[in-house]
């Protein structure tokens, strides 16, 4: 039988438990960098840049404005051209993929983390949590809320202040709360 860490257990999007001595220091890392890359100034770009490098996965170029708060970072895998605006919050218990000239609003949310349903199970302490994936050229509006578990497809446009909850095909322009598709996007 093969015994998983707590942290591989989070990362597979299985039950763990978020006060594993080694995840408690490694969201302190990441806290640590962040409050580190908030805190310098606009011609600070390259330190800001480097130190964002050692937080999450990308090859590519990249624009993070703080203030930027996540959980882990190693989880968030950005492609190239990712432009990430003001305030937003990443919860990376499970990967968040961001895909190529993806552009991303000011205070947008994106949570892979998750608690029970079943109120013992929730005061019991255990957590689990669900991939999110955003493709390539997607433009996701100012304020909205991603949650656990979604997949946007490439080229759409979701609109400011939505609550996405379930998944949104590609070449489409969604919003609300829920987030619904509203039409479709052609090619032009």
């Amino acid at each position: 039988m093969i015994v998983m860490s707590e942290k591989a257990k989070m990362i597979h999007g299985e039950p763990y438990n978020p006060i594993d001595p080694m995840l408690v220091l490694e969201r302190d890392r990441a806290s640590r960098i962040c409050a580190r890359y908030n805190r310098k100034t606009y011609h600070e770009y390259d330190m800001r840049n480097r130190l964002m490098r050692k937080l999450i996965n990308t090859n590519g170029n990249f624009w993070v404005k703080p203030p930027f708060h996540c959980d882990y970072g190693y989880n968030i895998t950005l492609g190239q051209d990712v432009m990430i605006n003001y305030g937003c919050v990443f919860l990376d218990v499970c990967p968040i993929v961001i895909k190529d000239k993806t552009l991303i609003g000011p205070n947008v949310q994106i949570y892979t983390a998750c608690h029970a349903t079943d109120p013992k199970q929730r005061l019991a302490g255990v957590e689990f949590g669900k991939s999110v994936t955003i493709g390539s050229n997607v433009w996701i509006g100012g304020g909205s809320v991603i949650c656990p578990g979604v997949e946007i497809g490439d080229n759409t446009v979701i609109g400011a202040g939505s609550v996405v909850v379930k998944s949104i095909p590609a070449n489409v322009m969604a919003c609300g709360n829920p987030c619904v598709v509203k039409k479709s996007l052609s090619n032009d």
